[in-house]
């Protein structure tokens, strides 16, 4: 199995080589080559394993030089009881809204109640590994851009591990007070945390150009270091996400309610279409999809691109209740252009180049169509998104979060736009208790809910008795180890001073 460029199909590396390097040399991400199919046999294998057996066997099928033992010791270290609650890290919850059936898939069990656990609690693992097969000696400079939940996730997954260090950028006003309480306090001696004055595009472009800039390369690469991502731009980010649709699937059969072999929606919210992207990856390997549906919230680009066909970041930023998903420039979508139009990595180039000098492109009418046979498109704002929350809670005693309220909310227009009744698969990918302000005042707004963030936390557990997640309990009275906040312009400088090397 060998990785191609979005920006160029002729350059090819190995798994190992494009996890350790994050992102391609020209700026384009790493793709497969080609798809590795399931097979009858494959996938009764999967309906009759646990997670751990399904991961180890799509790991496989994508890691061809890693060992099996390599992968095995990998998921082994991951997936533990101890970090995700129960032997099953991603369990599916059955919840009816508007009279709809509804399969939430929890993605949130994990150290940090997000579903970016769920790929870097194995990131590292893979990482270290892929580091010592290709660049054997070096340290790995990770670099994160988040909107919230990558940032945190991704600083517990290579807290203290070796031969590494993370630097997390976040926009100052762009994540919930939970997810910077969550960043700021983070340990670890490896660790550093720092806000920038902008939004999360601005923090993922600073980041993307930083990967490309052949003097910061050259300064690391001094000081034997090297460049690698813990955003979903790099493959072992992605791969992982794989597997948890997989894993939702067979246990959907298992539950009776469908059989193997027939359809299922799948709804996810998403910013920056990597979450939806691996979905769609899983239904290239031969997962039975009917419908993907792309919940957006205002920041609606996906949304317009999906009915349209025409991608432009040219439009109002706002700043939402579910900040994961207050993103413009959608990264992984540029993964999806390039297998939607059958590798031609031409056109990808074309249109990434537009989007960069003009803000915008567009895929043109032959394209849209193929997009819109696979894909519904449907946004959501905070007025709505607080509505869905209290209407689910009454209705069926389930609490959710932002994201996934976005997500429930768009899965019921997509239901009154086409009486699709097709089973779904629905993405939850936050603890509601991540989001205590907006969930608190749609479950009970007869409370104040602008009181200290762990007040709400211990109010929320008691108007719903829901339990509040280890991870988030544990951070009360969690002493602040990073204030930092810079101007966009000043990432490169600021990477240096924190890593020691000379900014001449």
């Amino acid at each position: 199995m060998l990785y191609n460029s979005t920006l160029n199909k002729e350059k090819k590396v190995a798994s190992a080589q494009a996890i350790a390097q994050g992102i391609a040399d020209d700026g384009g991400l790493f793709v497969p080559e080609v798809f590795p199919e399931i097979s009858d046999n494959e996938m009764k294998e999967l309906l009759n394993g646990d997670y751990k057996s399904r991961a180890k066997l799509i790991f496989g099928k994508y890691l061809t030089d890693f060992t099996s033992d390599e992968i095995d010791e990998c998921v082994e270290k991951a997936y533990t009881a101890e970090k995700f609650e129960s032997e099953n890290p991603a369990p599916l919850h059955r919840c009816t809204y508007n009279g709809n059936e509804i399969n939430v898939l929890e993605l949130w069990h994990g150290p940090t109640s997000a579903f970016k656990d769920m790929a870097l609690q194995i990131l590292p693992h893979l990482l270290t590994k892929s580091l010592k097969k290709t660049y054997d000696g070096k340290e790995a400079v990770i670099l994160v851009a988040t909107s919230g939940d990558t940032g945190k996730a991704a600083l517990e997954g290579f807290k203290d591990v070796d031969g590494t260090k993370i630097i997390v950028f976040y926009p100052e006003s762009g994540v919930s007070p939970m997810q910077k309480h969550q960043m700021c306090t983070q340990e670890g001696k490896n660790v550093c945390v720092c806000a920038i004055k902008g939004n999360f595009d601005d923090a993922q472009t600073g980041v993307k150009t930083i990967f490309t800039d052949d003097n910061m390369k050259d300064k690391l690469a001094q000081n034997n270091m090297l460049f690698s991502s813990a955003n979903s731009i790099n493959w072992g980010r992605l791969l992982p996400q794989i597997v948890y649709y997989f894993s939702a699937y067979c246990e959907f059969v298992k539950s009776g309610r469908i059989n193997l072999g027939d359809k299922v929606n799948i709804t996810v919210p998403t910013g920056n279409f990597g979450n939806i992207l691996a979905s769609y990856y899983a239904y290239r390997m031969g997962l039975p999809v009917n419908k993907f549906i792309c919940a957006s919230n205002s920041n609606d680009v996906l949304t317009e691109f999906i009915n349209t066909g025409v991608y432009n970041k040219n439009r109002d930023f706002y700043t939402t209740t579910s900040p994961s998903m207050d993103i413009l420039v959608s990264s992984n979508l540029e993964r999806f252009l390039y297998h939607i139009t059958d590798s031609d990595d031409r056109l990808v180039k074309e249109w990434m180049t537009s989007l960069k000098k003009n803000g915008n492109y567009d895929v043109g009418c032959d394209i849209r169509e193929k997009i819109g046979n696979l894909f519904y498109g449907g946004s959501c704002d905070d007025n709505a998104t607080k509505t869905t929350i209290a209407e689910l809670y009454k209705e069926d005693n389930y609490l959710c979060d932002t994201h996934t309220a976005v997500a429930i909310n768009v899965y019921n227009q997509y239901v009154s736009d086409t009486n699709d009744k097709t089973p779904c698969i629905l993405a939850s990918t936050a603890s509601p208790y991540k989001f205590c302000k907006t969930v608190l005042s749609a479950c009970a707004p007869e409370i104040n809910a602008d009181s200290d963030e762990f007040a709400m936390t211990e109010l929320l557990n008691k108007v719903t008795d829901v339990k509040i997640p280890q991870p988030i309990a544990e951070l009360k009275g969690k002493e602040k180890r990073f204030d930092n906040s810079i101007e966009k312009s000043d990432m490169a400088d600021f990477i240096l001073k924190s890593l020691g090397v000379s900014i001449i």
